[in-house]
């Protein structure tokens, strides 16, 4: 086996050609970037930039860094999470300001994320998951300093109802909001604040996510009279909503696509178990990763 792989390396690129091998390091640069950007942050900069001269030139291109993703599902000790932070950083510097979409699961903070927004003042996507070491406040401040960005996603972590007015009123040209949490069923929570924040600071959305949302009726009647561009609105498990009569005539006649409160959720990419919570219970845990509305 050894000898076999020492003669295959030391093949001249021709002959490796001919024999049917690739000699990855002598791909043109546009075709290696091509190859590479399909990777996550965290494998490039663990992996893929150790493999050669050649990648680690590529993925320390400014162009590679337009799109940072960093997934890391399961449980993260405070030490993976530092390091993390650390990588990410690092990865915001190599975009050189170009930086357009970012996601993150589990690790962000608000030095973090005031770091990212300081130095990607062109950001159009920001998607965050599960960041429960971000505080509102923290959030608030740094997406402010985000005014071309387009798309807000933030998935099992909240924003109260004056930082969601203060992201609205700093970002114009937000077009896609995803606010998600797990459903709750017979909750006895009623919890409009959402709504109303943005049916009054985000008028030009074209995609509403509201998933495992609060909203009554009436917080869904205000954004349909606010957001006159809304396209697609997906509402599911939002059970307080009762989607019969006028208001469900105004869903299918002003909305191109409407996901109901019991739509499948088979493609939705988290955990879509539904809470049965017991109103009486004072388990902040049953409301799914200790979150109540209008507690931060």
């Amino acid at each position: 086996m050894g000898s076999s792989s020492s003669s295959q390396s030391s093949l001249p690129p021709a002959a490796m050609k001919d024999r049917g091998y690739i000699n990855w390091a002598e791909l043109p640069p546009e075709l290696t970037s091509s190859i590479l950007v399909r990777l996550g942050a965290i494998d490039i900069l663990e992996n893929a930039q150790r493999v050669c001269t050649s990648w680690r030139r590529v993925c320390k291109d400014p162009f590679m860094w337009r799109k940072i993703v960093m997934h890391e599902r399961g449980y993260l000790t405070d030490r993976v999470k530092y390091e993390l932070a650390i990588m990410c950083r690092h990865a915001v510097d190599r975009s050189q300001g170009g930086l357009l979409e970012i996601e993150i699961w589990h690790f962000a903070t608000d030095s973090l994320l005031t770091y990212i927004a300081d130095r990607s003042s062109n950001l159009r996507s920001l998607r965050l998951t599960m960041c429960n070491l971000l505080s509102d406040k923290g959030r608030a401040l740094s997406v402010a300093k985000l005014p071309l960005l387009e798309e807000l996603e933030l998935s099992h972590c909240s924003l109260s109802e004056e930082s969601l007015k203060a992201v609205g009123q700093s970002c114009p040209n937000l077009k896609t909001l995803k606010l998600n949490m797990r459903g709750n069923r017979d909750s006895g929570i009623v919890y409009d604040d959402d709504a109303f924040a943005i049916s009054e600071t985000m008028r030009g959305l074209v995609h509403l996510q509201l998933f495992g949302n609060y909203l009554t009726n009436a917080g869904l009647n205000a954004i349909l009279d606010n957001c006159p561009n809304l396209e697609h609105l997906d509402l599911r498990q939002c059970f307080n909503l009762n989607l019969v009569g006028d208001l469900e005539k105004r869903c299918s006649e002003r909305i191109k696509v409407v996901r109901r409160p019991n739509d499948s959720t088979h493609d939705y990419p988290f955990d879509a178990t539904v809470f049965e919570c017991d109103p009486s219970s004072s388990d902040d845990d049953d409301f799914g990763f200790g979150f109540i509305p209008g507690f931060y």
